[in-house]
């Protein structure tokens, strides 16, 4: 609807109505022009309300419109004429006030919210600044230490916070009743923020700022322009610093972060059940998970945390405390960090129960086995489900590898059976791979889509090949990696070149993170079915014989005697050997040439991943990537990466590697047929 106008006696309320979200688009914008237009001159008008319809005061700007030409009425020029109208503004605000619509609330007189309400400016999120004078009121309100935690991080504060700061004037259940029966002295006295003084100049902040940007944000352009505009703000007039952060932002909406992070911001939100699925979800209240390591605690407490009932089933007494004490640590954690209250973890607990007895899980409609990853065990834990639950519950399997028609094959009705590949830590991870086998029933899949949408997890489908979508691709990655690392570079040099592209850390600096026994037993599992042809480096294998196992044994690719990681020379020296007895002349490659390479064997396989349809779109490839492994999300996510390259040139650098190795580098013909038609992958 856009916006509407009425009066109230003395006072006017306008009330932005654009559902879901009250998202500030052309439409919106053009109703808060009229209605400025409308109440100019106004008789009898003493103040006007700016309020949302339904869950929202404002989210923010349209990003659909981020790919064309900016249109007017502009949102910061209504901004202005807010602030500076003849009578003033309050912002009542019932719902969440982001980007956009917090810059709406700066410009009024006086702000009350609702207790609940998160309020911010999380442009960066998307890679652009504020563009409406958020970096330059937003200090003025709460000053230069907030906004300099707020802005550049793009993280929001709740309702109590932004009143402590000073964001906001007041809270009030009902915000607008609140703003029609607030004091005409108190309005009186208010002080529009941009009237306010500028914070003053502190160079140990903002040189603090960019550090954190630099370390959480490395690679983004827009946290470091968001600082230097608050940085401005801090020495020069308002009106001089406005059209600076104004064509800031312009320039950077039209910037490639810009597109990445919109293309998976829009991949996020459409990552939801087929619409084709014939049945609904089964009822689920009561879950039960079997396994109660690292990876089954987790995922009973994700359960917990969506309010669900969990019996954790465990194979004796001994593994049930274990999995209680595990369940005890991550509750102890939530409280700690303040994620819940004592009353919200004595609430989980009292839904909690560990058991080594599946009839105590006899009602579950769903059961998830986070066992072991071995063939025999999964067949024998979904025996015992089959035998203990509901002829009709549904049996969910985490496997991260194994072949999911296979592990269904064991169970009287294998289209019950449905994966559900969680990452770890499960309660805190957003991924969550839902894998169809051949005989998943619709009825099992809608359950795995409303239990994704019940855990709040970002759900993509995938088909059954050995690691799906993200540890097929893994996969990939490590061996590009091994085989670089024989070729010419150390582990210490590929890890910097893959974190100079955006990763948090480098393959082998991973590893070590979660032990190198894990991938050597997978490749143990491979070894039968493993091309002779293919290039296979030993040096791993070496690693695990030595009892390098990583950080939890004190070295692996590292060493962590002292407490950090740090080069270890006998472990370059196991490469040169192990290259040197393979008759290999090791190269001298650049961070760039080893980022290519480990890039272009990543979307290689993405591509095959697209054309067996183990992935349904390009997009749900980024979001494995990026919510699962740790690519970096400013870039978009590897098939947007890829597109971003140029599909053509894609083709031809594998292509020139391919005549070197032309089992690895063949380009997929799906990459050939794209680049040929000039067309994206979901073109």
């Amino acid at each position: 609807m856009g916006v509407t106008l009425r009066r109230a006696g003395a006072a006017a309320i306008v009330e932005m109505d654009g559902p879901p979200v009250n998202a500030i688009g052309l439409e919106m914008r053009q109703g808060l022009q009229t209605a400025l237009d409308s109440l100019r001159g106004q008789e009898g008008l003493e103040r006007v309300i700016l309020t949302g319809a339904g869950r929202a005061f404002a989210a923010g700007g349209d990003a659909r419109e981020f790919d064309a030409p900016p249109v007017a009425p502009h949102l910061n020029d209504i901004v202005e004429q807010i602030e500076a109208f003849e009578v003033p503004w309050i912002a009542a605000i019932n719902g969440v006030a982001l980007g956009g619509g917090c810059e709406l609330a700066l410009a009024c007189r006086y702000r009350i919210a609702a207790p609940s309400v998160s309020i911010g400016l999380p442009e960066v999120g998307l890679g652009v600044v504020p563009g409406s004078s958020g970096t330059q009121r937003l200090p003025r309100a709460v000053g230069l230490a907030r906004a300099l935690d707020m802005i550049p991080t793009g993280k929001p504060v709740k309702a109590c916070g932004a009143l402590a700061a000073g964001l906001l004037d007041a809270l009030d259940e009902d915000p607008v009743a609140a703003a029609l029966s607030l004091g005409a002295d108190v309005l009186a006295a208010a002080t529009p923020v941009g009237a306010r003084p500028a914070p003053a100049y502190d160079a140990d902040l903002i040189a603090a700022a960019r550090a954190t940007a630099n370390k959480k944000q490395r690679g983004q352009i827009a946290p470091q322009r968001a600082i230097d505009l608050i940085e401005a703000g801090t020495q020069r007039p308002l009106a001089e610093v406005l059209p600076e952060e104004r064509a800031a932002f312009l320039e950077l909406r039209v910037g490639a972060q810009a597109k990445a992070l919109r293309h998976i911001f829009f991949a996020e939100r459409g990552a939801k059940a087929p619409a084709g699925l014939t049945e609904d979800a089964g009822d689920f209240s009561h879950v039960a998970v079997v396994g109660g390591g690292t990876m089954g605690a987790g995922i009973a407490y994700a359960c917990l945390n969506a309010g669900l009932s969990v019996t954790l089933l465990e194979m004796n007494a001994d593994g049930v405390e274990r999995a209680r004490v595990n369940v005890e640590k991550i509750i102890g954690q939530s409280l700690k960090r303040g994620l819940i209250t004592e009353e919200g973890a004595a609430d989980r607990r009292a839904r909690f129960t560990p058991s080594h007895d599946y009839a105590d899980a006899g009602d579950c409609m769903l059961a998830i086995e986070a066992a072991f990853e071995s063939m025999e065990v999964k067949h024998a834990v979904l025996g015992a489900l089959e035998a203990a639950l509901p002829a009709d519950a549904i049996l969910a399997t985490n496997t991260s590898y194994l072949d999911l028609n296979e592990i269904a094959a064991c169970v009287a009705d294998p289209s019950r059976v449905v994966g559900l590949h969680f990452f770890a830590p499960a309660h805190i991870m957003k991924l969550l791979e839902i894998v169809q086998g051949a005989a998943t029933s619709d009825k099992a899949l809608a359950t795995g889509f409303a239990l994704g949408k019940r855990l709040k997890k970002i759900p993509v489908l995938a088909g059954v090949c050995d690691g799906f979508i993200g540890n097929r691709i893994l996969a990939r990655y490590r061996e590009a990696a091994d085989t670089v690392m024989m070729d010419g570079a150390l582990p210490l040099e590929i890890d910097a070149a893959m974190t100079g592209f955006g990763y948090a850390m480098g393959p082998y600096e991973a590893q070590d993170l979660s032990g190198l026994d894990i991938a050597f037993a997978n490749r143990r599992r491979q070894d039968a079915t493993r091309d002779p042809a293919r290039r296979y480096v030993p040096i791993a294998d070496r690693m695990v014989d030595e009892g390098r196992l990583g950080r939890k044994t004190g070295g692996g690719w590292y060493s962590y005697a002292e407490g950090s990681k740090a080069v270890d020379p006998a472990v370059e020296a196991l490469v040169l050997e192990e290259s040197a007895k393979a008759g290999v002349t090791r190269t001298l490659l650049s961070s760039d040439e080893i980022r290519e390479r480990m890039l272009l064997a990543m979307i290689n396989e993405g591509a095959e991943i697209l054309r067996e349809g183990i992935a349904a779109r390009a997009a749900d490839i980024d979001l494995v990537l990026v919510f699962g492994y740790g690519f970096p999300r400013w870039r978009g996510g590897l098939m947007h990466h890829a597109e971003a390259m140029g599909l053509d040139v894609v083709v031809a650098k594998l292509r020139a590697l391919a005549e070197q190795d032309p089992l690895v580098w063949t380009p997929s013909p799906l990459l050939v047929a794209r680049a040929e038609a000039g067309t994206g992958f979901d073109g």
